[in-house]
């Protein structure tokens, strides 16, 4: 009898991790593209609300649907930021080699984060409780805001010249092979996507809190 080879099956391709991890992949090149991209989406929509800040009072339901747009980008930015700053400090070896942003960067960012919080936090505050007790949060508001601002340019101007190759780094990650689970490009475009939608969703939520102000602004009690 002559024995019969059994044909070979193809072996199905090693899973190359969960879902999960290969949405959060892409290492420290992905956080740095990550935030990079989300900046880049803040600067347009804080120009668009800069417009609104020069004439208030006309543009006040813009300057107020935008500015809660803005926390779903901001809370991603603060998050990627503080994410990186976390693992390195932890003594993340990715993230330690990596090494820290310039001195400038890291004594100007506290300030950015705290007066960034300030800013929201006032703004939602004021909106919430109305023009009726804007004192002392009007005050605090515009502070903060004047702080922001200065700490902010401080800021961006030292990052924009790393700009264009933070915006490349993911495309680093997805030309190596060393990741197993993938660059995490996905993951990352839906984080963005899901913070932009969260804050539409969210100023569209509490569109109706704009009619107390827009009321008093038209009387005059402003």
């Amino acid at each position: 009898m002559v024995a019969t080879e059994r044909p070979l099956t193809a072996t199905p391709p090693r899973a190359s991790g969960s879902l999960l991890r290969r949405l959060l992949a892409g290492g420290t090149d992905g956080n740095e593209e990550l935030t990079a991209i989300t900046a880049v989406v803040l600067l347009a929509l804080l120009a668009a609300l800069g417009v609104t800040v020069l004439r208030v009072h006309q543009l006040l339901n813009p300057h107020m649907f935008l500015g809660m747009l803005l926390l779903g980008p901001v809370s991603l930015k603060i998050a990627s930021t503080g994410y990186r700053f976390t693992r390195y400090y932890t003594g993340d070896a990715r993230y330690v080699k990596k090494g820290p942003p310039e001195l400038v960067m890291r004594l100007t960012a506290p300030i950015v984060v705290l007066s960034t919080i300030g800013v929201f936090a006032t703004g939602v505050v004021l909106l919430v409780a109305g023009p009726s007790s804007r004192s002392p949060f009007s005050a605090l508001h515009k502070g903060s805001f004047i702080i922001w601002v200065a700490a902010t340019a401080i800021h961006v101007l030292g990052h924009l010249p790393q700009l264009p190759g933070s915006l490349r780094a993911g495309a680093r990650t997805r030309e190596r092979s060393w990741d197993d689970h993938g660059s995490g490009r996905g993951g990352r475009a839906l984080a963005l996507a899901a913070a932009i939608v969260g804050g539409v969703l969210l100023a569209i939520l509490v569109e109706p809190l704009f009619a107390s102000w827009a009321h008093a602004v038209n009387f005059g009690d402003h």
